[in-house]
């Protein structure tokens, strides 16, 4: 039982990648993932706007060496603004400063103002490089290069099973709700429908008990004993080298340019 180590056509969200094209294809997927976190760590200790701008066009170019599709790529981020816009459009509100205009007998600020800009480039340039040096690794690879990485290997099994039988879980929650709409539920703001999706959920968790049960015997069967198998293996090569060179000079010109800030 064992797992070839190749660019396959699913990936983690669905992005849409051709796998095996672009740059970023072509780079071991430990270098891809610990430039992403590098690069997000780097980028919200920043705070100049030229830098977090320069950041998002790093990201920006990333998108394009990826050769993820663009506007499916940019509907995904915007998906994430729309759990912060809330936030953003309320800091000129709530933030005290020089007042730019007066809404409603609620100042707006240009030093809130400034804030919500700078969250949002930030926010913006760390989930993109994430989907496109993350997001676009097929899912066993992922779990391997974190195991190569030195994390727990149940930590990395766990989410790895987690990514295979999601959507095996969710086909079986519909399951349920269309038997449920079947016998005529219709939910509503009663005890009804409350104690109906607590069964819902009970039958949910036992037969994913059961599943999972029959899952394991069936991977001891198969002489699994609790770790996977590698029929290939990692290697760095001039390319990951050079991918990190990049990285590294980009991440010190953001540290430079937000010095300059500071010195000023």
């Amino acid at each position: 039982m064992g797992h070839l180590l190749s660019n396959g056509e699913k990936t983690l969200s669905r992005t849409g990648a051709t796998q095996g094209t672009g740059m970023l294809g072509r780079i071991d997927p430990r270098a891809r993932i610990l430039a992403a976190l590098v690069f997000g760590v780097t980028v919200v200790a920043l705070s100049d706007l030229t830098a977090l701008a320069c950041a998002f066009a790093i990201s920006a170019l990333l998108l394009f060496l990826s050769r993820l599709p663009i506007r499916r790529t940019l509907k995904r981020v915007a998906m994430m603004d729309s759990f912060i816009i809330f936030m953003l459009v309320m800091l000129p509100f709530t933030m005290p400063g020089d007042p730019i205009f007066t809404l409603w007998g609620f100042p707006a600020s240009w030093q809130g103002f400034w804030r919500a800009v700078e969250i949002g480039l930030t926010a913006n340039a760390v989930v993109l490089a994430l989907m496109t040096l993350v997001g676009t690794l097929e899912p066993v690879t992922l779990g391997h290069a974190l195991h190569a990485l030195r994390l727990p290997e149940t930590l990395v099994h766990l989410m790895m099973f987690t990514i295979r039988y999601i959507e095996v879980l969710r086909d079986e929650y519909l399951r349920l709700r269309t038997s449920m709409r079947v016998r005529g539920f219709r939910p509503g703001t009663n005890w009804h429908t409350y104690r109906s999706f607590g069964y819902l959920l009970g039958m949910m968790l036992v037969r994913a008990l059961e599943r999972s049960e029959r899952i394991l015997d069936a991977m001891k069967c198969r002489g699994f004993q609790g770790r996977f198998i590698l029929l290939d293996s990692f290697s760095y090569g001039r390319r990951d080298l050079g991918f990190a060179f990049c990285i590294t000079f980009a991440l010190l010109a953001l540290i430079a340019v937000e010095l300059r800030h500071v010195a000023y």
